[in-house]
């Protein structure tokens, strides 16, 4: 028996194709990474063809790739030597929602829209990155180490514990979930990092090259009683991080970030063409977005004397901050974008970073606060230099941990269909995250053409990887290409 029959054989000819169009689906995604079809996919129902599907490819040397969703921004999904997609989106139940230990344990197929409309049936959300695609997986969000919009350090770090198929076909837990009896003993996995090994960071950001993760345990969090938005014109970023640093560290507010005109545009817009070009030219070049909540205990009470406090903190040391509850000329603007910061993006709209062009180019990074608005100066005057119209770059600061850190994203929207415009993102991309890196940008998520610059920059570590790979995936065949390996 050939290995197309042995793959036909473990999930059934329904679940497996090596049809070109149906291949083709899988060479691309949203990212501006060159494409690369496999020669197979599959789609596993469970854990134990997930096994049977690894230890084929090992025997054949097929390189694997996971994919969990239809939806992928950084071209970690496209097979860069062929083999096969192991597709996991048939993988998509919640096993249970555990209201005692405020947990979820869900499969990798599992998305943000049916996750979230869920929980909140049942009275529970999770903290989610800001607006992601209803379609895109939660567990892949979460491994990936996408940042949450909430900078309480409590809400911080989701995962929990997880099972992951290793390289060779086994069966691993991780945390408190690998203990006898699971999932019926009492810690209930809620323990991310006993009694046994800690892997949940060996394979946070590891792009599927060091094992797949079949489910995982993730934190929920009551839904909110009482919340109240807050929305402030910044002009001076540099002034607004002394503001920030004041009011996250001793806890005021649940949400909070700041968004630039363009990208605050592209998400507002009820209709892009009638209206993005003059909300962007309306709106302040940066809003400050904060939200005040109010749990289960004395919800008002809590509003209001941190209402109290981010007032006199205002009055007293900030005076040239000014809240107000919408956003200038829109009316119910703050409800409307509160109740959007809770939920995935509608699937009914076009994704909002492809909605003004139809494609975009993110670039991310960790940084200080402090640094923040030097950086944001730098790659404007890079946009500019490349002719890249600076009214078009997107940016979003997130702080981290009550402030303690920051993720800056520049969105580069350009038009797919246009390709000078392509390349000139392209060749902007590429200069900038250099500049960028030269300057102490922290890439702690590098992917595609940037992978390769962070690790040529940290020889040792891509060293260390490279020994660890070799131990748990001697065959090399966990997605290839896409770290150092």
């Amino acid at each position: 028996m050939n290995r197309r029959d042995k793959l036909v054989e473990i999930v059934g000819v329904e679940n497996f194709s090596d049809d070109p169009k149906a291949l083709e689906s899988y060479a691309n995604d949203f990212s501006l990474q060159p494409a690369g079809a496999p020669d197979y996919t599959v789609k596993p129902k469970d854990t134990q063809e997930v096994q049977k599907v690894i230890k084929l490819a090992n025997e054949h040397s097929l390189p694997v790739v996971p994919v969990s969703s239809w939806v992928h921004f950084y071209g970690a999904t496209i097979p860069k030597k062929g083999g096969i997609i192991l597709d996991l989106t048939r993988m998509n139940r919640i096993f249970e929602v555990d209201e005692v230990n405020r947990r979820v344990r869900m499969e990798a197929g599992v998305t943000w829209e049916q996750l979230t409309s869920l929980l909140a049936k049942k009275g529970f959300r999770v903290m989610m990155p800001l607006l992601p695609h209803p379609q895109r997986s939660v567990v892949t969000d979460t491994l990936e180490r996408e940042v949450i919009t909430n900078t309480v350090y409590d809400y911080g770090e989701p995962m929990q514990s997880m099972e992951v198929v290793w390289p060779n076909g086994e069966v691993f837990r991780t945390g408190s979930a690998s203990v006898t009896g699971y999932p019926d003993s009492p810690s209930k996995g809620a323990n991310p990092s006993g009694p046994g090994l800690d892997f949940y960071r060996f394979l946070q950001s590891a792009q599927g090259t060091m094992g797949v993760v079949t489910w995982a345990n993730l934190k929920t969090e009551y839904l909110t009683q009482k919340d109240k938005m807050f929305l402030a014109p910044v002009k001076d970023l540099n002034r607004v991080m002394e503001f920030l640093y004041r009011i996250l560290r001793i806890r005021i507010g649940q949400e909070c970030l700041l968004l630039n005109s363009t990208d605050l545009a592209a998400i507002m817009a009820t209709d892009m063409k009638k209206e993005f070009a003059s909300l962007r030219s309306s709106l302040p070049p940066w809003t400050l977005i904060l939200v005040i909540s109010g749990h289960f205990r004395n919800p008002e009470g809590k509003i209001k004397y941190e209402e109290k406090a981010l007032n006199e903190i205002i009055k007293n040391e900030f005076p040239e901050i000014s809240f107000s509850n919408n956003l200038p000329g829109l009316p119910s603007s703050g409800e409307k974008l509160l109740g959007m910061l809770r939920k995935p993006w509608p699937k009914e709209i076009t994704y909002w970073k492809n909605r003004y062009k139809g494609g975009c180019h993110s670039l991310f990074f960790i940084t200080k606060p402090t640094l923040a608005p030097k950086f944001v100066e730098k790659m404007e005057s890079l946009a500019s230099r490349h002719g890249y119209p600076v009214s078009d770059l997107g940016s979003y600061i997130q702080p981290i941990e009550h402030n303690r850190a920051c993720q800056l994203e520049f969105n580069l929207f350009y038009d797919p269909a246009n390709r000078p415009e392509v390349e000139r993102v392209r060749t902007l991309a590429s200069q900038a995250a250099k500049t960028l890196l030269d300057q102490g940008a922290l890439f702690s998520r590098p992917y595609g053409e940037l992978a390769k610059l962070v690790y040529d920059r940290a020889n040792g570590y891509a060293a260390t990887l490279k020994r660890v790979k070799k131990l748990f995936d001697p065959n090399n065949i966990m997605n290839p290409g896409n770290l150092c390996f």
